[in-house]
């Protein structure tokens, strides 16, 4: 089971403390071994050379084994070790959301050392995670950009993929998009399909959610029937986009992605018709 809880930073270092750690260093997570998620273990026993200044923070439990986030200042050798939270989308859910989590709180750590406002040093406060400078009272928190992705169906219970510039020949994928200042979630989803694709769309349905650590998105998705205008696609943006029909899909996102789950669902849906 995946636990949220609060996060917790500034824990005392202690070789004996146990739990699942997710060490960040760089935007890059050490894992030994790229095809097994991390095991619980002492914090001794990860083979790291610490010298006991690194941060250490609670990001939540598994199983009620707690996971902890340890900052690691310079990534050492070899290289190999080290990886993208993408990686643990293979592990399953409560790896990659605590990867995803221990990416983010590693970042806001590593860039808000010093106030934004008043160039002063920042200092984490104890009752919650955010830092605050004391000369001018500023106060950040972790950054947060919310993402939506919708998948659109039309009357022939087709579903519209696109390809964007930066996916290989033949993978498609469900349109997607941030969401601007002073915008809904559904604001943005009718804003990003219109500028993409150039149609129309209504009945947004939530589907659900996914924290995306590249850096620091949270995805939402949505279902939403097409209803109307002629597909044409944003130059620089998209370089095709075509209607499927569920049973006959093009290369797709897995289902450890949110955007693969949707997909899915529809198809399992149409499967049952």
């Amino acid at each position: 089971m995946n636990e949220v809880s609060m996060i917790r930073h500034s824990l005392p270092y202690a070789k004996a403390r146990t739990g699942y750690w997710y060490v960040v260093s760089q935007g890059k997570l050490y894992l030994p071994d790229a095809e097994q998620p991390p095991q619980p273990q002492s914090l001794q026993q990860l083979g790291l050379e610490l010298d006991g200044t690194e941060m250490l923070c609670q990001i939540g439990e598994i199983d009620q084994t707690p996971c902890y986030l340890l900052q690691y200042q310079d990534r050492p050798e070899p290289e190999h070790h080290w990886h993208s939270a993408r990686q643990f989308l293979a592990f399953g859910e409560p790896h990659f959301e605590h990867a995803a989590r221990a990416s983010q709180v590693a970042l806001f750590l590593q860039t808000h050392k010093f106030c934004g406002q008043c160039g002063s040093s920042m200092h984490l406060v104890n009752w919650e995670l955010a830092a605050l400078c004391h000369k001018c009272g500023h106060r950040c928190y972790p950054r947060i950009n919310p993402c939506v992705l919708i998948a659109v169906v039309n009357s022939k219970n087709q579903l519209l993929l696109a390809r964007s510039a930066r996916h290989k020949s033949g993978f498609f994928s469900i349109l997607a998009g941030f969401v601007e200042s002073a915008e809904t979630l559904e604001q943005a989803a009718v804003r990003e399909v219109a500028e993409e694709v150039g149609v129309r769309i209504g009945n947004l349905q939530y589907v659900g959610s996914q924290p995306w650590p590249f850096p620091h998105s949270l995805m939402t998705a949505f279902i939403a029937d097409y209803q109307g205008g002629e597909l044409r696609c944003q130059p620089d943006e998209i370089e095709e986009a075509h209607w499927f029909d569920l049973d006959k899909l093009p290369e797709v996102p897995g289902e450890a992605t949110l955007s693969g789950r949707v997909i899915q669902q529809l198809v399992k849906a149409n499967s049952r018709k």
